[in-house]
C-alpha cells in the first residue's frame, strides 16, 4: 500500500501548505494533524482490502477527505451536490477508518478479517442516525425533592392526556443545530417549522449555531430560523462556545429571526401559567464558578416567579448557586454523540470518560437540569448510537 500512503502524504502536505497560506498556522496545525492521522489509519486499513476494485474504491473514498479539508482552508456555504458528493462522504469515512484501526489491529494479530464488518457497519448506522432526527414529548415534573450530589434522574416519555398537558408549561428547546454538512438551512427550518407547530409557550435555543462554513453569512441562520419570528416575545437564545468565533453573525441571524439574545441578562416573560423569568447564561472557557455567582448575584430572583436559566456547557451546572433557577436547560455534548442509547442503555463515550451530565434529565440537591442531545453536531464526524434530538417538554411544578 505504498502508493495509497504516498497519495495521503502528499494530500495532507497540500492540505496544511494551503491552510498555512490561507488561515494560519492554528488551523493548519489542527489540519496537518487530523488528515495526518487518517491517512496513517487509511493506509493500514487499505493494507487488509483484497481485491482491486475494494482498493479502488476506498481511494475514490478518501480524495472526499482530502477535498474536504482542502476546501475548509476557505471556508463557505457550499451547494447541496458539494455537501452530497464531498463533505457527508468525507466524515463518514474519515469516522469509520478512525473506528477500523482497533479492528486492523485485531486482525494483523491474526483474528478474521471478517471482523472489518463491525466498523463498516457502525459508520453506515452513524450516517444514517446523523442524518436523521428524532422527534419526542418528555414530561420533567419540577418536585424540589433533594436528590443529594449531581446524578441522572428517569425522563418520562409524556402520556397522551391533553387536559394534563394543559397545565404544564410548553417548551421547546433548540441547541446545537450547527449548520453546516449534516444540518442545511432547509432542515433546519423544517425543525423551526415544527416546533411552532406545537404551540409553545417559549422557545429557548441554548447555542452553537454554526461551523466554519455557516459563519461569514448572517443570512443563513435568519432564513433557517425564520419560521420562530411569529412567535417573537417568546424566543430567546443564549451563546455557545462555537458562537463566539463569529458572534456578529449569530447576533445578526438570531435579530432577524426575533430571537432575543440574553447574555448574563434576565426577561421575564407573561405565560398563560403565569410570569415566567428566562436567563441566558454567557459562555466562558474559564473561571466559570465566578463568572456564575457574579451574574447571579447581580440579576437575583422575583420572589414567587418561576425561573427557567439557558446554559450551553452542562459541565458549569455544578458551579450555579443552589436554588438560582428552577430548571436549567443545556447542550453542547450532542448527547454523547457515540454511546447505547440508541439500545435503550444510558452509556455514551462522554458519561464513560468525564463526569459532564450528557443527556436527558439531571439532579443536584433540589436544582434540575435538562440536557438535550442536540439537533446537530461537530467535531467528531458522526453520530453513532446517539440520536439527535427534537422535542417538546412538558414542564410541571414551576
Amino acid at each position: 500500500m505504498a502508493s495509497f500512503f504516498v497519495f495521503g502524504a502528499a494530500s495532507t502536505a497540500a492540505i496544511v501548505t494551503h491552510a498555512a497560506l490561507r488561515r494560519g498556522r492554528l488551523f493548519a496545525t489542527f489540519a496537518g494533524v487530523f488528515v495526518g492521522v487518517h491517512t496513517l489509519a487509511a493506509t493500514a486499513l487499505a493494507a487488509t482490502l483484497t481485491t482491486p476494485a475494494l482498493q479502488v474504491a476506498f481511494g475514490v473514498a478518501n480524495a472526499a477527505v482530502y477535498a474536504h479539508f482542502f476546501m475548509l482552508a476557505r471556508p463557505s456555504w457550499r451547494p447541496r451536490w458539494y455537501r452530497a458528493l464531498v463533505s457527508v462522504p468525507a466524515h463518514a469515512v474519515s469516522a469509520t477508518t478512525l473506528m477500523a484501526l482497533p479492528f486492523v489491529a485485531a486482525t494483523a494479530l491474526g483474528a478474521s478479517s471478517l471482523l472489518l464488518t463491525v466498523p463498516l457497519a457502525l459508520g453506515a448506522a452513524g450516517l444514517i442516525e446523523s442524518l436523521r432526527t428524532r422527534e419526542d414529548v418528555y414530561e420533567i415534573t419540577l418536585d424540589r425533592q433533594d436528590k443529594g450530589p449531581l446524578g441522572r434522574l428517569p425522563l418520562p416519555r409524556a402520556k397522551d392526556d391533553a387536559a394534563s398537558a394543559e397545565r404544564a408549561l410548553r417548551v421547546v428547546q433548540i441547541t446545537d443545530p450547527h449548520l453546516g454538512t449534516f444540518m442545511s438551512v432547509e432542515r433546519l427550518r423544517a425543525i423551526c417549522e415544527r416546533a411552532a407547530a406545537t404551540n409553545p409557550d417559549l422557545v429557548l435555543l441554548t447555542g452553537d449555531f454554526l461551523t466554519m462554513e455557516s459563519q461569514s453569512d448572517p443570512d443563513l441562520l435568519a432564513d433557517a430560523l425564520a419560521p420562530l419570528a411569529p412567535l417573537s416575545g417568546r424566543t430567546f437564545a443564549c451563546m455557545g462556545n462555537h458562537d463566539h468565533e463569529a458572534p456578529a453573525t449569530v447576533r445578526e441571524g438570531l435579530r432577524r429571526a426575533g430571537v432575543a439574545l440574553l447574555i448574563d441578562e434576565v426577561r421575564t416573560v407573561e405565560t398563560r401559567l403565569g410570569p415566567v423569568e428566562v436567563l441566558g447564561l454567557d459562555f466562558r472557557f474559564r473561571g466559570r464558578r465566578e463568572h456564575l455567582e457574579g451574574v447571579c448575584a447581580d440579576l437575583p430572583r422575583k420572589p414567587g416567579v418561576a425561573r427557567i436559566a439557558m446554559l450551553h456547557d452542562p459541565g458549569a451546572f455544578a458551579h450555579m448557586p443552589e436554588g438560582s433557577a428552577d430548571l436549567v436547560l443545556s447542550g453542547h455534548t450532542h448527547g454523547g454523540q457515540v454511546g447505547l442509547l440508541r439500545f435503550g442503555l444510558a452509556h455514551t463515550f462522554v458519561s464513560a470518560l468525564t463526569k459532564i451530565p450528557d443527556h436527558g434529565l439531571w439532579a443536584r440537591g433540589r436544582d434540575r437540569l435538562y440536557v438535550h442531545r442536540g439537533n446537530g453536531h461537530y467535531g467528531f464526524p458522526l453520530r453513532v448510537g446517539v440520536p439527535s434530538e427534537e422535542s417538546l417538554l412538558l414542564v410541571r411544578g414551576l
